[in-house]
């Protein structure tokens, strides 16, 4: 599965990441170069992982930091198995200034890959990095600068008056109003009384299942028709 913050676009289809092999999660390297990130060691001495070499972490400062993701997009196996242990860990896990975020690295420290940034461009990346953003080629856009968010956007905020963050800001928008992309079902029907209405037909074997359900009078039912929907095995 890929989650996504709520102040993510995606420009380009990334379904691709699906056959990512099993095993991992993927996310993108974060950066550390925002004030957002002033209460570290890494943003104190100016160590970034995106420029590793341009101030290096020298033994003194003990082990290197491990690499950390930005949470608000990554590639992960579903698990019954993960989801109980992640509740028994955030139960013995103090606060941390970023949250969930810090907690998720924690947690999948042993298994995080890294991909690239244009699954998630953090839009500081723009001012800090721009050694590192081929912006033509993102797919993914994370809306979590300050002042980014196109909703509330004023571009009175440091650095939102760039002509990159506007053409960003502008796509958002451009989405948005497009009702092309709108959700339209196919017909609906109303019922007039409760009803047991068949689901699917199953085979399983030489047996036959019809799976129903009774719903109340004042229930809608989607209906798709014109194909044949594909099997579930």
């Amino acid at each position: 599965m890929i989650y996504l913050d709520g102040d993510i676009q995606v420009f380009q289809n990334i379904d691709h990441l699906f056959d990512l092999p099993d095993g991992h999660l993927y996310a993108v390297m974060d950066c550390f170069c925002e004030k957002t990130w002033s209460h570290t060691r890494q943003f104190q001495i100016g160590y970034c992982q995106q420029c590793p070499d341009k101030v290096a972490w020298t033994e003194d400062l003990g082990p290197k930091p491990p690499l950390y993701f930005n949470a608000g997009m990554f590639v992960f196996e579903p698990s019954l198995q993960t989801y109980h242990d992640l509740l028994k860990a955030v139960q013995v896990t103090a606060p941390t200034p970023f949250a969930e975020q810090d907690f998720l690295n924690v947690f999948f420290r042993d298994v995080y890959k890294p991909i690239p940034n244009v699954y998630n461009l953090v839009l500081a990346m723009l001012w800090r990095h721009p050694e590192n953003v081929e912006l033509e080629k993102v797919k993914v856009v994370h809306y979590c600068a300050a002042g980014s968010k196109p909703w509330r956007y004023t571009g009175k905020e440091v650095n939102m008056d760039r002509e990159d963050i506007k053409m960003l800001v502008k796509r958002w928008w451009d989405i948005y109003n497009d009702i092309s992309l709108d959700f339209k079902s196919v017909s609906t029907a109303v019922l007039p009384v409760p009803v047991p209405v068949p689901v699917r037909d199953l085979e399983v074997g030489d047996a036959k299942y019809t799976v129903s359900a009774t719903l109340p009078s004042n229930a809608i039912v989607h209906c798709i028709t014109g194909f044949t929907a594909p099997s579930a095995a």
